[in-house]
């Protein structure tokens, strides 16, 4: 039993001192827009007071069940307790992601009728929450090559914003690691639907450490950081980035397998999450975590990224 009191009495002095290490580095930087992905079990408004607790400035949600097609619509009670919440919260950045069923990018036109139909609840959803943008990937070819799913993936969207004219909410395409037949994994993927839609002002991207790197691109290694930004500005443009996600990686760059580890604790070396704290060009733009262990390990990882700041 006094093992049990010391052990946690030494997980309550860790997880105050990394609070205090967040809160210390978002005071010092009140451009500093950075936190996690949080549940929203008990009500989407529970979101802004996991993340406050935490610390954090910015977070992620989803605004409905991730694994099912179809999910009640929010209430007007629930919409005005997340606003209220968000009002007066320190968190000053969401984004929402969206179902991981959804996939714009198939030849099957039944499915691909279901996602869209899921995407535009996505988009009503973050409308009537005040959420900007909602992140998705570019969905899986299944097989009919990759100009064929940008092709539908192009075609889906259209079909979205022609649905929701005056909808405020963009549309964030994540880069991915490739697996399967996914879209996604090299900025020329984006580059093409950007090119191809008839409202690109309507996408913005989101970029995902871990993502980019098991697809093969060297964010760590010599003059790598610079490099990859540097790609990623000349064939998507910087000015279309609306977050990232700060993950470590499980496999080995190149692997194109998604496997997020904690920060520090994957392949990616240390000093590509240090330049990335410290890039003056990165600097305001929101920066979430993703990892597992949400509860226990989003606050440790957040604490990890901001000490990288002078370290």
């Amino acid at each position: 039993m006094k093992i049990a009191k010391e052990d946690h009495a030494t997980a309550t002095s860790k997880q105050e001192s990394e609070l205090g290490l967040i809160r210390t580095a978002v005071e010092a930087n009140p451009r500093l827009l950075i936190g996690g992905h949080v549940s929203v079990a008990g009500g989407v408004h529970r979101a802004i007071e996991r993340g406050e607790n935490d610390g954090f400035t910015a977070i992620q949600v989803f605004t409905r069940n991730p694994t099912q097609w179809q999910s009640p619509p929010l209430t007007d009670e629930k919409v005005d307790a997340f606003r209220t919440a968000w009002k007066h919260s320190i968190v000053q950045y969401v984004v929402a992601h969206d179902s991981y069923l959804i996939n714009l990018a198939t030849p099957d036109a039944a499915l691909r009728k279901k996602s869209i139909d899921a995407m535009l609840d996505e988009i009503d959803r973050a409308e009537v929450l005040g959420i900007g943008e909602v992140v998705t990937h570019l969905g899986a070819h299944m097989g009919a090559d990759e100009d064929a799913g940008i092709a539908n993936l192009v075609a889906s969207l259209n079909t979205i914003h022609e649905q929701r004219p005056d909808s405020r909410v963009r549309i964030a395409l994540e880069t991915t690691a490739g697996q399967g037949t996914s879209l996604g994994y090299r900025f020329e993927h984006l580059a093409a639907v950007f090119d191809g839609v008839d409202a690109p002002e309507r996408l913005v991207t989101c970029f995902d450490t871990c993502h980019v790197w098991v697809a093969g691109n060297d964010l760590a290694g010599d003059g790598g950081f610079d490099e990859v930004w540097s790609e990623f500005d000349r064939i998507v443009g910087i000015e279309r980035l609306c977050c990232i996600h700060v993950n470590d990686a499980k496999r080995e760059r190149g692997s194109r397998v998604d496997r997020h580890a904690h920060i520090g604790e994957g392949t990616i070396a240390d000093d590509a999450f240090r330049r990335l704290m410290r890039s003056d060009g990165l600097s305001s733009v929101p920066k979430i975590v993703e990892t597992s262990e949400a509860e226990t390990h989003h606050r440790t990882n957040v604490a990890h990224l901001v000490s990288l700041l002078h370290s």
